[in-house]
């Protein structure tokens, strides 16, 4: 008997009619939401932590009386000048104290718990845009936060041995007065002097997409506490001109490092402080800030992860082969505009060497901006997209123009591309790392869980169509990330992802997540019988809120909650990717009743407008909490395209 007939409680319709409404109406807000573009774009958070770095960054530019020359020509050239950065300062200062936590704290998002590393940043930007006066009582409130959090001791302990994030927030402290420079460990800039290649084998002191970091304040650093040694001074400073050509010739067209605003920043505080302001560096990450301050006066943490959010969205939004008659608009209107995203996709392919990570061409980074590098998730992600694309065309092949057997080679090419990418990226421990193969003794550099899930996914969804000595790669490859899987797979069942995280743990990690996206790959490569899979389905299924959905917890907070509610709950984006994984591995007979609970749940949720509340589970570089606008919607898709499928059953 098909579960989704039983009619259920409170005279609710059946829930497969349910689902088929949601579907409706997210399809809908996924075509609103593009327009008449096309891609998907999405809107990552207004970030505190962005902001405070950003206003440091302008207010030190602003210290230095060369940058405005009384020169017409000069001022001609750029689109800002020293009343339009005081503008942006004076702004984003307003914005801060407007995003103060109750407990005196900030937090990355305006949806954040407090911590004590935004908390800091915010207390730095104040002092050094001489904001002290104006929020007098907030910074009050905010060092008793910090007292709270252990101060000093307390931002070490929150990132250990990563260098990556504690030595630019204690750079920027010592911008502002707030610590000595000697308190801060050494970073050692000349190690970006050495061939690129080498860097996994320097042990550099932080990871691999923040070597700009390494310079820029290493260099900062430097200046600021010299060696007492002479001669270790004179060796470190003759590679400054060197290292300062590497931090130029890694900095994107947009000025922007990764796209992100808070190493943009760091790099243009240090450079801004040694009196390298008319730098070529310097003036294009002004340029970068000047462009990516929002209306509001606030920062995101990055520009955008249009490629992202994009990938995941194709693979629910376009023709899939469903028979439901849930899909609407899926003739040649819609085709066409189908065609038209799989140029933009594959137009975001990367064809040439990276001039930051070094990576090989191939990948797919997070945007299609030129900040962005290849990286193991995004790749995968397009690689799905395509591979769903590409399934229609060969099944229409038989009926269409040869132009369509033309698009078919095009997609096949890309795809084999990104494939023969993600076999070399594999590290030796069977896993996927993020950027940089080796990368794996801190945080954020080593193989990953979902990363490692995803890639696998990718690779089995295209190798049938590979040449047969990619094959036989795929399948030696495969076979240790399958391994890698297994060893990694915690005593409970879950998984740990590397990207996501859930800020109501006491670990912050999300196993929701990273348990979701491994079934995923269990289930679309085959092995949805699989020992690991029956415990993670098990896992989830002992994890389920009382309400239905999954993770979340006492923060979470939607428009439609009651004002007096005490009771935690889960998010739109858990649930629907725990949803979309069990579905994945089958899960009719071991968790039909947890899986139409999550369904009716997200039915609900959806019905109420909470997916327009995004909510921050991501993680950016060196634990940054983001929400991103988008991820709702993409995620909710996913999972009722698979509701779609469950329900038919």
């Amino acid at each position: 008997m098909n579960p989704c007939n039983h009619p259920l409680p409170f005279g609710l319709e059946s829930l497969g009619d349910r689902v088929v409404a949601a579907w409706h109406k997210l399809q809908a807000e996924a075509a609103e939401s593009k327009g008449d573009s096309d891609h998907w774009t999405g809107k990552l958070s207004d970030s505190a932590l962005s902001t405070a770095t950003a206003i440091s960054a302008l207010a030190m530019v602003l210290r230095d009386q060369s940058l405005f020359p009384n020169n017409p020509v000069h001022q001609r050239a750029e689109n800002w000048d020293r009343d339009s950065l005081q503008q942006l300062v004076d702004n984003g200062s307003r914005w801060l104290a407007k995003a103060q936590n109750a407990d005196g704290g900030f937090g990355d998002t305006d949806r954040s718990l407090s911590n004590i590393a935004t908390t800091l940043l915010v207390i730095a930007a104040w002092e050094i845009a001489g904001h002290r006066e104006l929020h007098t009582d907030a910074i009050t409130r905010a060092w008793a936060f910090v007292d709270k959090q252990g101060s000093w001791d307390g931002l070490r302990r929150r990132y250990g041995k990563d260098k990556t994030f504690v030595v630019p927030i204690m750079m920027n402290c010592a911008l502002a007065g707030l610590i000595s420079w000697k308190e801060i460990p050494t970073l050692p800039f000349e190690a970006a002097a050495l061939p690129q290649s080498w860097y996994r084998f320097a042990k550099m002191p932080v990871v691999s997409y923040a070597v700009p970091a390494l310079v820029a304040i290493g260099q900062a650093q430097w200046h600021h506490n010299p060696p007492s040694n002479p001669i270790i001074r004179a060796l470190r400073g003759s590679l400054r001109n060197k290292t300062l050509h590497v931090l130029e010739t890694m900095q994107p067209e947009s000025g922007g490092y990764l796209e992100a605003t808070p190493l943009t920043s760091f790099v243009l505080m240090s450079l801004a402080s040694i009196g390298l302001v008319q730098h070529a560096v310097s003036q294009s990450a002004v340029r970068f800030l000047v462009d990516s301050v929002m209306p509001d006066g606030s920062w995101p943490i990055d520009t955008n992860l249009a490629t992202w959010v994009t990938s995941l969205t194709m693979r629910s939004y376009y023709p899939n082969g469903l028979t439901s008659g849930a899909e609407s608009g899926t003739g040649d209107e819609k085709q066409l505009q189908w065609d038209a995203t799989i140029d933009w996709l594959l137009r975001c392919q990367h064809t040439s060497r990276h001039p930051f990570t070094g990576a090989e061409p191939g990948g797919w980074g997070w945007t299609n901006l030129s900040g962005s590098v290849p990286d193991s998730d995004d790749t995968p992600a397009a690689l799905l997209a395509l591979a769903n694309y590409a399934r229609v065309l060969r099944r229409r092949s038989s009926r269409e123009s040869a132009s369509k057997n033309d698009r078919l080679l095009r997609v096949t090419e890309a795809a084999e591309q990104g494939c023969d990418w993600l076999l070399r990226l594999q590290n030796s421990d069977g896993g996927w790392p993020t950027f940089c193969r080796g990368w794996g003794t801190l945080p954020f550099d080593r193989s990953g869980t979902d990363l490692t899930a995803h890639a696998l996914r990718a690779l089995h969804a295209w190798r049938p169509n590979l040449s047969s000595s990619i094959r036989a790669q795929v399948d030696r490859a495969s076979a240790r990330g399958w391994r890698y899987l297994e060893r990694t797979q915690q005593r409970d069942g879950s998984w740990l992802p590397l990207w996501f995280g859930n800020q109501d743990r006491v670990e912050e990690d999300n196993p929701f997540y990273g348990t979701a996206r491994v079934l995923m790959a269990y289930g679309e490569c085959g092995l949805a019988s699989h020992y690991c899979a029956a415990r993670a389905i098990a896992y989830l299924k002992q994890n389920q809120n009382s309400d239905g959905s999954w993770g979340g917890g006492p923060s979470i907070r939607y428009p439609s909650s009651p004002s007096n509610s005490n009771e935690s709950t889960g998010t739109v984006e858990e649930t629907a990717t725990v949803l979309e994984g069990i579905m994945a591995c089958g899960g009719k007979r071991a968790a039909a009743d947890s899986i139409m609970r999550g369904l009716l749940w997200l039915c609900d949720a959806l019905e109420r407008n909470d997916h327009h509340t995004s909510q921050p589970i991501g993680f950016y570089f060196a634990k940054l909490w983001y929400h991103e606008k988008h991820y709702p919607l993409a995620f909710s898709l996913a999972a009722l395209r698979k509701g779609l499928e469950f329900c038919q059953r």
